[in-house]
């Protein structure tokens, strides 16, 4: 497996383009398709939030068909909470899509991001799509990415390739994230493609796996929105044998699939919002992974442990505090917790002072890792966080603005 360039056109097949159509009070790019020469299957991962964009709701009715397109995606505006004319909003932008492509309705996929409850400016997007169809190339990508920008600071790609069946099999994607970003499927806007010829049915459980481990590992600020989405479609044209569910082919895949997202994750974590540090929480030694999970999770999402870490405070207690109100069934005598390999608690108690002026040093590292052994069993977890600090409210103190 390598990194590639080309990002979400990086897979043979794929076209994209991204342009400015009125949305954004700013010239920035604010519309964003994804087209594939040929149809395939398509997964997707969907927001828990029980307040729905209307985008979500449209492309859980697509998904049920299996087969996808094209994907176009607005920012500046989230068509969420806009009742019954954001619905044929969403809806218009994929017919209008599709039938510049001579598809049916249901193989186009939308996406919106932006401010809730503002009416979609469903006439900027209808005199935008002639303009993104003229633009559509393999070199799109990056012009793609940047059109799905909020309040993102960098732009977001990854392509990956590797052999299945003796093929090169390629994974591209984009995303957007930056703030309400949460370990609760999902936590952004991403969207990848292969090349890769790959029944539906495997191609949404390998998402569904990939997501766990990676966009569902971090948190930034504990929010979760209402258009959150990972779509990924595939096309074929690599020319590999069919992959199918439980087969060595589909567990190369899955390799591919885990580390595009992965990088993507990240990719979001070191642009959070006013972020000025991400650390890795590893949790081991917990009776089960679930556990693991849970545990890294009160770690993650612990406003105490966000704000010591931007204060650069080596306030260890915060976090043996967020290990004991996981939830999961503890012994603190058999807590071990470290900072980059220092150990400063051991059996459940601190190490003195010594060990925390070690550890005051790493606290002002741009990353590093929280390690917690609780001494019970194997299970294990990862999860990224982020700091909270004062850029992060300013930020957000005035989105609308």
């Amino acid at each position: 497996m390598r990194v590639v360039r080309g990002g979400i056109t990086a897979p043979q097949g794929f076209q994209a383009a991204g342009v400015h159509c009125g949305i954004k009070k700013k010239k920035a790019k604010d519309l964003a398709l994804v087209v594939s020469d040929q149809e395939g299957p398509i997964a997707g991962v969907f927001t828990t939030n029980q307040i729905v964009a209307a985008p979500v709701v449209i492309d859980r009715l697509h998904l049920r068909h299996g087969i996808g397109r094209a994907i176009i995606v607005n920012s500046g505006n989230a068509n969420a909470c806009t009742g019954h004319e954001g619905l044929a909003a969403a809806e218009e932008m994929a017919t209008l899509v599709a039938a510049r492509l001579g598809v049916a309705r249901e193989k186009v996929f939308v996406g919106s991001t932006g401010v809730i409850g503002q009416p979609l400016p469903i006439a900027c997007i209808r005199a935008g799509i002639p303009l993104l169809m003229r633009r559509l190339r393999r070199g799109g990508g990056t012009e793609a990415a940047q059109a799905i920008m909020t309040t993102d600071l960098k732009v977001k790609q990854v392509a990956v390739k590797g052999t299945i069946g003796g093929r090169t099999v390629t994974v591209g994607g984009m995303a957007k994230g930056s703030g309400m970003i949460h370990p609760n499927m999902a936590t952004l806007l991403a969207y990848l493609t292969t090349d890769a010829r790959i029944a539906q049915p495997c191609l949404q459980q390998a998402l569904r796996t990939a997501v766990d481990q990676s966009f569902n590992c971090i948190s930034v600020d504990g929010d979760t929105s209402t258009n959150d989405m990972v779509l990924c479609l595939a096309n074929g044209l690599a020319g590999n044998a069919m992959i199918e569910a439980d087969t060595s082919d589909a567990r190369l895949f899955q390799r591919l699939l885990n580390a595009a997202c992965l990088s993507l994750a990240l990719q979001v974590c070191r642009d959070g919002e006013g972020v000025t540090k991400v650390v890795q929480v590893l949790v081991t030694g917990a009776r089960t992974d679930d556990d693991a999970r849970r545990v890294a999770r009160a770690i993650a999402t612990s406003c105490l442990v966000k704000t010591a870490l931007f204060g650069q405070d080596a306030n260890w207690g915060r976090i043996m505090a967020a290990v004991g109100r996981s939830g999961v069934p503890l012994d603190p005598e058999q807590i071990t917790l470290a900072f980059d390999g220092v150990t400063m608690v051991k059996a459940g108690v601190g190490c003195g002072a010594q060990a925390e002026r070690r550890i005051e040093r790493i606290f002002h590292r741009k990353e590093f890792t929280i390690s917690v052994d609780l001494g019970l069993g194997h299970g294990n977890a990862r999860f990224w966080m982020t700091d909270l600090s004062y850029d992060y409210v300013k930020i957000n103190a005035s989105y609308r603005s």
